[in-house]
Protein backbone atom coordinates (compact mmCIF):
# COMPACT_ATOMS: atom_id res chain seq x y z
CA UNK A 1 0.00 0.00 0.00
CA UNK A 2 2.92 2.45 0.53
CA UNK A 3 4.39 1.72 -2.31
CA UNK A 4 1.23 1.88 -4.35
CA UNK A 5 0.52 5.96 -2.64
CA UNK A 6 4.58 6.75 -3.12
CA UNK A 7 3.80 6.24 -7.09
CA UNK A 8 0.63 7.67 -6.82
CA UNK A 9 2.80 11.05 -5.50
CA UNK A 10 5.34 10.92 -8.46
CA UNK A 11 2.70 10.89 -11.01
CA UNK A 12 1.35 14.43 -9.73
CA UNK A 13 2.25 16.76 -12.96
CA UNK A 14 4.58 19.92 -12.19
CA UNK A 15 3.98 23.00 -13.69
CA UNK A 16 7.31 25.14 -15.07
CA UNK A 17 7.47 28.34 -15.99
CA UNK A 18 11.16 29.66 -17.45
CA UNK A 19 11.97 33.30 -17.06
CA UNK A 20 15.08 35.11 -18.00
CA UNK A 21 17.06 34.25 -15.35
CA UNK A 22 14.42 32.42 -12.78
CA UNK A 23 13.03 28.84 -13.63
CA UNK A 24 9.49 28.46 -11.29
CA UNK A 25 7.69 25.39 -10.16
CA UNK A 26 4.58 24.83 -9.11
CA UNK A 27 3.90 21.11 -7.62
CA UNK A 28 2.47 19.70 -4.65
CA UNK A 29 4.02 18.73 -1.69
CA UNK A 30 6.17 15.38 -2.02
CA UNK A 31 9.12 14.85 0.36
CA UNK A 32 11.07 12.98 -1.58
CA UNK A 33 10.49 16.03 -4.62
CA UNK A 34 11.60 17.91 -1.88
CA UNK A 35 14.96 16.07 -0.95
CA UNK A 36 15.38 16.43 -4.57
CA UNK A 37 14.98 20.41 -5.50
CA UNK A 38 17.41 20.62 -2.23
CA UNK A 39 20.25 19.41 -4.32
CA UNK A 40 20.19 22.04 -7.03
CA UNK A 41 22.24 25.31 -6.31
CA UNK A 42 19.78 28.43 -5.02
CA UNK A 43 16.81 26.44 -4.83
CA UNK A 44 15.07 28.09 -2.66
CA UNK A 45 10.73 27.97 -1.84
CA UNK A 46 8.79 31.60 -2.34
CA UNK A 47 6.35 31.50 0.85
CA UNK A 48 4.81 34.86 -1.28
CA UNK A 49 4.42 32.94 -5.15
CA UNK A 50 3.57 29.69 -3.90
CA UNK A 51 6.58 28.28 -5.78
CA UNK A 52 10.12 27.00 -5.68
CA UNK A 53 12.75 29.29 -7.83
CA UNK A 54 15.26 28.20 -9.14
CA UNK A 55 18.44 29.97 -10.80
CA UNK A 56 18.13 29.35 -14.72
CA UNK A 57 21.45 27.35 -15.61
CA UNK A 58 21.50 25.12 -18.32
CA UNK A 59 22.60 22.53 -15.72
CA UNK A 60 19.59 23.12 -13.32
CA UNK A 61 16.84 22.42 -16.24
CA UNK A 62 18.39 19.11 -18.00
CA UNK A 63 18.48 17.89 -14.10
CA UNK A 64 14.84 19.21 -13.99
CA UNK A 65 13.78 17.19 -17.26
CA UNK A 66 15.87 14.15 -16.20
CA UNK A 67 14.25 13.77 -12.52
CA UNK A 68 10.59 14.75 -13.39
CA UNK A 69 10.31 13.55 -16.85
CA UNK A 70 6.71 13.62 -18.43
CA UNK A 71 5.13 15.40 -15.08
CA UNK A 72 6.76 18.23 -16.34
CA UNK A 73 4.68 20.91 -17.67
CA UNK A 74 6.18 24.30 -19.19
CA UNK A 75 3.24 27.11 -19.37
CA UNK A 76 3.65 30.40 -20.74
CA UNK A 77 6.15 32.50 -19.82
CA UNK A 78 3.70 35.62 -20.49
CA UNK A 79 0.88 34.84 -17.60
CA UNK A 80 3.79 34.74 -15.07
CA UNK A 81 5.92 37.21 -16.02
CA UNK A 82 4.58 39.11 -13.13
CA UNK A 83 5.26 36.40 -10.92
CA UNK A 84 8.98 36.31 -11.62
CA UNK A 85 9.21 39.83 -10.87
CA UNK A 86 7.63 38.88 -7.63
CA UNK A 87 9.46 36.04 -6.84
CA UNK A 88 12.55 37.45 -7.44
CA UNK A 89 12.91 40.82 -5.53
CA UNK A 90 16.08 41.75 -6.64
CA UNK A 91 15.34 41.20 -10.83
CA UNK A 92 15.12 43.90 -12.67
CA UNK A 93 12.20 45.89 -14.26
CA UNK A 94 11.95 47.77 -18.04
CA UNK A 95 11.56 51.04 -16.38
CA UNK A 96 9.02 51.97 -19.24
CA UNK A 97 6.63 49.45 -18.43
CA UNK A 98 3.97 49.68 -15.64
CA UNK A 99 2.87 46.00 -14.66
CA UNK A 100 -0.53 46.66 -13.10
CA UNK A 101 -1.93 43.23 -11.10
CA UNK A 102 -5.63 42.80 -9.98
CA UNK A 103 -5.50 40.79 -6.61
CA UNK A 104 -8.82 40.22 -3.98
CA UNK A 105 -10.72 42.57 -1.90
CA UNK A 106 -10.76 44.74 -4.51
CA UNK A 107 -6.87 46.07 -5.04
CA UNK A 108 -4.55 45.98 -7.54
CA UNK A 109 -0.95 46.27 -7.33
CA UNK A 110 1.71 48.37 -9.57
CA UNK A 111 5.15 47.26 -10.32
CA UNK A 112 7.74 49.28 -11.90
CA UNK A 113 11.12 50.76 -11.71
CA UNK A 114 10.84 54.47 -9.58
CA UNK A 115 9.91 57.51 -11.19
CA UNK A 116 8.43 60.28 -9.11
CA UNK A 117 5.83 61.34 -11.45
CA UNK A 118 4.34 57.98 -11.63
CA UNK A 119 5.04 58.06 -7.29
CA UNK A 120 3.56 61.31 -7.34
CA UNK A 121 0.15 60.09 -9.49
CA UNK A 122 -0.04 57.00 -7.47
CA UNK A 123 -0.39 59.34 -3.86
CA UNK A 124 -2.94 61.22 -5.19
CA UNK A 125 -5.80 58.23 -5.66
CA UNK A 126 -7.82 57.01 -2.95
CA UNK A 127 -6.37 53.89 -0.28
CA UNK A 128 -2.65 53.92 -1.79
CA UNK A 129 -0.29 51.67 0.17
CA UNK A 130 3.33 50.97 -0.19
CA UNK A 131 4.55 47.75 0.38
CA UNK A 132 8.55 47.73 1.79
CA UNK A 133 9.20 44.36 1.79
CA UNK A 134 8.29 43.47 -1.94
CA UNK A 135 8.66 46.92 -3.01
CA UNK A 136 5.39 47.82 -4.95
CA UNK A 137 2.57 49.73 -4.57
CA UNK A 138 -1.06 48.97 -4.24
CA UNK A 139 -4.12 50.94 -4.73
CA UNK A 140 -7.87 50.67 -4.48
CA UNK A 141 -9.42 49.26 -8.30
CA UNK A 142 -11.47 51.70 -9.24
CA UNK A 143 -12.22 52.51 -12.76
CA UNK A 144 -10.84 56.18 -12.58
CA UNK A 145 -7.24 54.82 -11.11
CA UNK A 146 -7.40 52.53 -14.03
CA UNK A 147 -8.26 55.21 -16.09
CA UNK A 148 -5.40 57.60 -14.69
CA UNK A 149 -2.67 55.00 -15.04
CA UNK A 150 -3.35 54.32 -18.58
CA UNK A 151 -3.11 57.91 -18.99
CA UNK A 152 -0.06 58.44 -17.71
CA UNK A 153 1.78 56.00 -19.96
CA UNK A 154 0.33 57.37 -22.82
CA UNK A 155 1.55 60.35 -21.64
CA UNK A 156 4.81 59.62 -20.89
CA UNK A 157 5.72 56.96 -24.23
CA UNK A 158 5.33 54.06 -20.70
CA UNK A 159 3.84 50.16 -22.00
CA UNK A 160 1.01 49.22 -19.96
CA UNK A 161 0.17 46.02 -19.15
CA UNK A 162 -2.37 44.45 -16.77
CA UNK A 163 -2.47 40.96 -15.65
CA UNK A 164 -5.26 38.93 -13.33
CA UNK A 165 -2.57 36.73 -11.68
CA UNK A 166 -5.71 35.78 -8.83
CA UNK A 167 -4.24 32.35 -8.82
CA UNK A 168 -1.31 32.40 -7.11
CA UNK A 169 -0.93 36.30 -5.76
CA UNK A 170 -4.47 36.07 -4.13
CA UNK A 171 -3.23 33.88 -1.68
CA UNK A 172 -1.29 36.71 0.29
CA UNK A 173 -2.42 37.98 3.61
CA UNK A 174 -4.67 40.30 4.28
CA UNK A 175 -3.60 44.04 4.45
CA UNK A 176 -3.79 45.92 7.58
CA UNK A 177 -5.44 49.25 7.58
CA UNK A 178 -2.70 50.60 9.45
CA UNK A 179 -0.31 49.82 6.37
CA UNK A 180 -1.98 52.85 4.63
CA UNK A 181 -0.25 55.92 4.41
CA UNK A 182 -1.95 58.39 6.36
CA UNK A 183 -4.18 56.09 7.46
CA UNK A 184 -6.25 57.67 10.62
CA UNK A 185 -8.34 55.63 12.88
CA UNK A 186 -12.02 56.35 13.97
CA UNK A 187 -12.26 58.99 16.28
CA UNK A 188 -12.38 58.03 20.39
CA UNK A 189 -15.48 59.68 20.35
CA UNK A 190 -17.29 58.24 17.45
CA UNK A 191 -16.63 55.07 19.77
CA UNK A 192 -17.87 56.21 22.84
CA UNK A 193 -21.24 57.59 21.68
CA UNK A 194 -21.70 54.62 19.73
CA UNK A 195 -21.15 52.74 23.42
CA UNK A 196 -22.80 55.27 25.34
CA UNK A 197 -25.97 54.72 23.29
CA UNK A 198 -25.58 50.89 23.26
CA UNK A 199 -25.61 50.02 20.04
CA UNK A 200 -24.62 46.14 19.69
CA UNK A 201 -21.52 45.07 18.74
CA UNK A 202 -22.18 43.76 15.36
CA UNK A 203 -23.45 47.58 14.44
CA UNK A 204 -20.14 49.11 16.28
CA UNK A 205 -18.48 46.56 13.55
CA UNK A 206 -20.25 47.94 10.68
CA UNK A 207 -20.07 51.57 11.73
CA UNK A 208 -16.59 51.41 12.40
CA UNK A 209 -15.29 49.82 9.11
CA UNK A 210 -17.83 52.19 6.98
CA UNK A 211 -16.67 55.64 8.91
CA UNK A 212 -13.17 54.13 8.68
CA UNK A 213 -13.06 54.17 4.83
CA UNK A 214 -15.10 57.62 4.66
CA UNK A 215 -12.26 59.62 6.38
CA UNK A 216 -9.52 57.80 4.94
CA UNK A 217 -11.11 58.30 1.26
CA UNK A 218 -10.58 62.50 2.29
CA UNK A 219 -6.91 61.20 3.92
CA UNK A 220 -5.65 64.97 3.55
CA UNK A 221 -8.32 66.78 4.54
CA UNK A 222 -9.90 67.22 8.47
CA UNK A 223 -12.65 65.46 9.45
CA UNK A 224 -14.59 68.29 10.39
CA UNK A 225 -13.70 70.30 6.82
CA UNK A 226 -15.19 67.78 4.47
CA UNK A 227 -18.36 69.30 3.00
CA UNK A 228 -21.94 68.54 2.06
CA UNK A 229 -20.44 68.14 -1.99
CA UNK A 230 -17.37 65.56 -0.45
CA UNK A 231 -20.22 63.18 1.03
CA UNK A 232 -21.86 62.76 -2.05
CA UNK A 233 -18.19 62.41 -4.15
CA UNK A 234 -18.23 59.79 -1.92
CA UNK A 235 -21.59 57.66 -2.04
CA UNK A 236 -21.01 58.26 -6.11
CA UNK A 237 -17.40 56.79 -5.75
CA UNK A 238 -18.86 53.58 -3.56
CA UNK A 239 -21.80 53.36 -6.08
CA UNK A 240 -20.01 53.55 -9.87
CA UNK A 241 -16.72 53.17 -8.54
CA UNK A 242 -16.41 50.11 -5.63
CA UNK A 243 -20.28 49.33 -7.17
CA UNK A 244 -21.51 47.98 -3.59
CA UNK A 245 -24.97 47.10 -2.57
CA UNK A 246 -27.29 49.26 -1.76
CA UNK A 247 -27.59 47.95 1.36
CA UNK A 248 -23.49 48.52 2.02
CA UNK A 249 -24.61 51.93 0.87
CA UNK A 250 -26.73 52.95 3.60
CA UNK A 251 -24.81 51.51 6.38
CA UNK A 252 -22.15 54.26 5.02
CA UNK A 253 -24.78 56.96 4.45
CA UNK A 254 -26.28 56.03 8.67
CA UNK A 255 -21.91 55.77 9.98
CA UNK A 256 -21.85 59.29 8.27
CA UNK A 257 -25.05 60.89 9.43
CA UNK A 258 -24.16 59.15 13.31
CA UNK A 259 -20.95 61.64 13.32
CA UNK A 260 -22.02 64.53 12.24
CA UNK A 261 -25.62 64.60 13.97
CA UNK A 262 -24.96 62.79 16.99
CA UNK A 263 -21.22 63.13 17.98
CA UNK A 264 -20.79 66.85 16.60
CA UNK A 265 -24.55 67.47 17.17
CA UNK A 266 -24.86 69.21 14.02
CA UNK A 267 -27.46 70.38 11.60
CA UNK A 268 -29.46 67.76 9.57
CA UNK A 269 -27.53 68.14 6.75
CA UNK A 270 -26.83 64.30 5.92
CA UNK A 271 -30.34 63.78 5.52
CA UNK A 272 -30.30 65.27 2.03
CA UNK A 273 -28.22 62.35 0.36
CA UNK A 274 -30.63 60.27 -1.58
CA UNK A 275 -31.59 56.60 -0.09
CA UNK A 276 -30.98 54.30 -2.97
CA UNK A 277 -33.78 51.96 -3.52
CA UNK A 278 -33.78 48.47 -1.74
CA UNK A 279 -33.70 45.54 -3.84
CA UNK A 280 -36.33 43.37 -3.42
CA UNK A 281 -34.74 40.20 -2.53
CA UNK A 282 -36.85 37.09 -1.61
CA UNK A 283 -34.97 34.65 1.79
CA UNK A 284 -33.78 31.63 0.30
CA UNK A 285 -36.08 28.49 2.75
CA UNK A 286 -35.67 25.07 2.67
CA UNK A 287 -38.23 22.43 2.44
CA UNK A 288 -39.73 20.69 5.75
CA UNK A 289 -37.70 17.30 4.38
CA UNK A 290 -34.36 19.38 3.15
CA UNK A 291 -34.08 20.57 7.21
CA UNK A 292 -34.52 16.96 8.19
CA UNK A 293 -32.14 15.62 5.94
CA UNK A 294 -29.88 18.56 7.28
CA UNK A 295 -30.54 17.72 11.25
CA UNK A 296 -30.37 14.01 10.62
CA UNK A 297 -26.64 14.76 9.44
CA UNK A 298 -25.70 16.10 12.80
CA UNK A 299 -23.97 13.65 14.73
CA UNK A 300 -22.34 15.70 18.14
CA UNK A 301 -25.33 16.67 20.61
CA UNK A 302 -24.36 19.87 21.35
CA UNK A 303 -24.65 20.98 17.35
CA UNK A 304 -27.77 19.29 17.12
CA UNK A 305 -29.08 20.91 19.86
CA UNK A 306 -27.65 24.49 18.61
CA UNK A 307 -29.41 23.76 14.75
CA UNK A 308 -32.66 23.04 16.29
CA UNK A 309 -32.89 25.11 18.41
CA UNK A 310 -32.41 27.89 15.60
CA UNK A 311 -35.25 25.98 13.39
CA UNK A 312 -37.52 25.75 16.18
CA UNK A 313 -37.90 29.23 17.60
CA UNK A 314 -36.81 31.00 14.12
CA UNK A 315 -34.07 32.64 16.16
CA UNK A 316 -31.06 34.98 14.77
CA UNK A 317 -27.73 33.23 15.30
CA UNK A 318 -26.91 36.01 17.69
CA UNK A 319 -30.18 35.24 19.93
CA UNK A 320 -29.33 32.04 20.16
CA UNK A 321 -25.68 32.32 20.73
CA UNK A 322 -26.82 34.43 24.02
CA UNK A 323 -29.43 32.27 25.61
CA UNK A 324 -28.91 31.29 28.99
CA UNK A 325 -30.31 27.47 30.38
CA UNK A 326 -32.93 29.24 32.31
CA UNK A 327 -34.27 31.48 29.07
CA UNK A 328 -35.86 27.99 28.17
CA UNK A 329 -39.09 27.26 29.96
CA UNK A 330 -40.32 24.01 29.62
CA UNK A 331 -43.35 24.47 31.62
CA UNK A 332 -45.00 26.60 29.21
CA UNK A 333 -42.58 25.50 26.25
CA UNK A 334 -41.42 29.01 24.92
CA UNK A 335 -37.83 30.37 25.00
CA UNK A 336 -37.08 33.42 26.34
CA UNK A 337 -35.45 35.83 24.12
CA UNK A 338 -34.12 38.62 26.22
CA UNK A 339 -31.92 41.49 24.15
CA UNK A 340 -32.85 40.69 21.36
CA UNK A 341 -32.49 42.61 17.69
CA UNK A 342 -33.77 46.38 18.98
CA UNK A 343 -32.85 45.64 22.50
CA UNK A 344 -36.52 43.59 22.12
CA UNK A 345 -37.36 40.76 24.74
CA UNK A 346 -39.78 38.14 23.55
CA UNK A 347 -40.61 34.14 23.36
CA UNK A 348 -40.84 31.84 20.95
CA UNK A 349 -41.99 28.24 20.67
CA UNK A 350 -40.26 25.74 22.42
CA UNK A 351 -40.80 22.03 20.54
CA UNK A 352 -41.00 19.05 22.74
CA UNK A 353 -38.65 16.88 20.82
CA UNK A 354 -36.17 20.02 21.28
CA UNK A 355 -36.46 20.04 25.12
CA UNK A 356 -36.17 16.39 25.01
CA UNK A 357 -32.80 16.49 23.30
CA UNK A 358 -31.33 20.05 25.64
CA UNK A 359 -32.45 17.84 28.50
CA UNK A 360 -30.30 14.92 27.59
CA UNK A 361 -27.62 17.78 26.75
CA UNK A 362 -28.06 19.05 29.66
CA UNK A 363 -27.32 16.21 31.58
CA UNK A 364 -23.98 15.75 29.81
CA UNK A 365 -22.42 19.29 29.42
CA UNK A 366 -23.79 20.82 32.43
CA UNK A 367 -23.68 24.48 30.84
CA UNK A 368 -23.48 27.32 33.70
CA UNK A 369 -23.39 30.66 32.00
CA UNK A 370 -24.46 29.79 28.15
CA UNK A 371 -26.46 27.46 26.87
CA UNK A 372 -24.48 26.85 24.22
CA UNK A 373 -20.67 27.17 25.15
CA UNK A 374 -17.67 27.39 23.59
CA UNK A 375 -14.43 24.99 24.21
CA UNK A 376 -12.87 27.61 26.15
CA UNK A 377 -16.09 28.72 27.85
CA UNK A 378 -17.80 31.92 26.96
CA UNK A 379 -20.28 32.06 23.97
CA UNK A 380 -19.97 29.30 21.25
CA UNK A 381 -18.15 31.07 18.12
CA UNK A 382 -20.47 32.01 15.30
CA UNK A 383 -18.07 31.55 12.71
CA UNK A 384 -18.10 27.58 13.93
CA UNK A 385 -22.15 27.37 14.05
CA UNK A 386 -21.90 28.59 10.58
CA UNK A 387 -19.26 25.53 9.47
CA UNK A 388 -21.60 22.82 11.41
CA UNK A 389 -24.56 23.93 9.08
CA UNK A 390 -22.76 24.24 6.15
CA UNK A 391 -20.95 20.85 6.34
CA UNK A 392 -24.09 19.36 7.51
CA UNK A 393 -25.81 20.78 4.44
CA UNK A 394 -22.94 19.37 2.20
CA UNK A 395 -23.80 16.08 3.70
CA UNK A 396 -27.46 16.16 3.28
CA UNK A 397 -26.75 16.67 -0.44
CA UNK A 398 -27.74 20.49 -0.55
CA UNK A 399 -26.37 22.31 -3.57
CA UNK A 400 -27.64 25.74 -2.86
CA UNK A 401 -25.95 28.05 0.25
CA UNK A 402 -27.39 27.61 3.35
CA UNK A 403 -27.19 30.00 6.43
CA UNK A 404 -28.12 29.73 9.99
CA UNK A 405 -30.13 32.46 8.52
CA UNK A 406 -32.13 30.47 6.30
CA UNK A 407 -33.09 28.35 8.64
CA UNK A 408 -35.51 31.06 10.47
CA UNK A 409 -36.75 32.17 7.17
CA UNK A 410 -37.44 28.43 7.00
CA UNK A 411 -39.22 28.48 10.05
CA UNK A 412 -41.66 31.42 9.15
CA UNK A 413 -41.89 29.68 5.70
CA UNK A 414 -43.15 26.45 7.55
CA UNK A 415 -45.64 27.71 9.72
CA UNK A 416 -47.17 30.41 7.24
CA UNK A 417 -47.80 27.22 5.20
CA UNK A 418 -48.97 25.07 7.88
CA UNK A 419 -51.92 27.60 8.37
CA UNK A 420 -50.49 30.19 11.69
CA UNK A 421 -52.03 33.50 11.50
CA UNK A 422 -49.07 36.17 10.12
CA UNK A 423 -49.71 37.97 13.39
CA UNK A 424 -48.34 35.34 15.69
CA UNK A 425 -45.69 34.73 13.10
CA UNK A 426 -44.31 38.56 13.30
CA UNK A 427 -44.54 38.12 17.36
CA UNK A 428 -42.52 35.06 17.43
CA UNK A 429 -40.13 36.33 14.69
CA UNK A 430 -39.76 39.66 16.95
CA UNK A 431 -40.88 41.73 13.69
CA UNK A 432 -41.62 45.66 14.63
CA UNK A 433 -43.40 45.85 11.73
CA UNK A 434 -46.19 43.37 9.47
CA UNK A 435 -44.92 44.63 6.20
CA UNK A 436 -41.46 42.77 7.13
CA UNK A 437 -43.08 39.53 8.37
CA UNK A 438 -45.48 39.77 4.23
CA UNK A 439 -42.49 38.59 2.81
CA UNK A 440 -42.86 35.03 3.33
CA UNK A 441 -46.39 35.34 1.88
CA UNK A 442 -44.58 35.64 -1.62
CA UNK A 443 -42.48 32.77 -0.84
CA UNK A 444 -44.78 30.14 0.25
CA UNK A 445 -46.37 26.94 -1.68
CA UNK A 446 -49.71 27.03 0.25
CA UNK A 447 -52.20 27.71 -2.92
CA UNK A 448 -49.78 28.07 -5.49
CA UNK A 449 -49.82 24.60 -5.98
CA UNK A 450 -53.75 24.34 -6.47
CA UNK A 451 -53.75 26.61 -9.47
CA UNK A 452 -52.91 24.64 -12.59
CA UNK A 453 -50.82 26.37 -15.46
CA UNK A 454 -52.22 27.29 -18.70
CA UNK A 455 -49.23 25.97 -20.60
CA UNK A 456 -51.06 22.56 -19.43
CA UNK A 457 -54.35 23.04 -20.93
CA UNK A 458 -52.84 23.52 -24.64
CA UNK A 459 -52.82 20.00 -24.99
CA UNK A 460 -49.58 19.80 -26.50
CA UNK A 461 -47.42 16.63 -27.19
Amino acid sequence: MKDLKRRETRRESVSMTITERFILLEMKKSDQDIRFLRTLRYARWDSTGFCWVINNKKENLTMLKNYFGDRLTEISNEASSVKAVTSAPGLAVNSSILIVVKYRNGRIRLIFRYDKDLVRLIKSLPLYTWDQENRWWTIANTEKSLAALVRFCDESGWKYQYLEDLRHLNKKPRQKPEDIINYRAVPANYLDKLSVLRYSMNTVKTYNACFSEFINYFSTKEINEISQQDIQAFLLYLVQERQVSSSYQNQAINAIKFYFEKVLNGPRRIYYIERPRKEKILPSVLGEDEVKRILEQVKNLKHKCLLMTCYSGGLRISEVLNLKPIDIDSNRMLINIRGGKGKKDRVTLLSVKLLELLREYYRIYKPNDYLFAGQMGGKYSERSAQLVLKKAAKNAGIKRRVTLHTLRHSFATHLLENGTDIRYIQSLLGHSSPKTTQIYTHITTRGIDQIKNPLDNLGIT
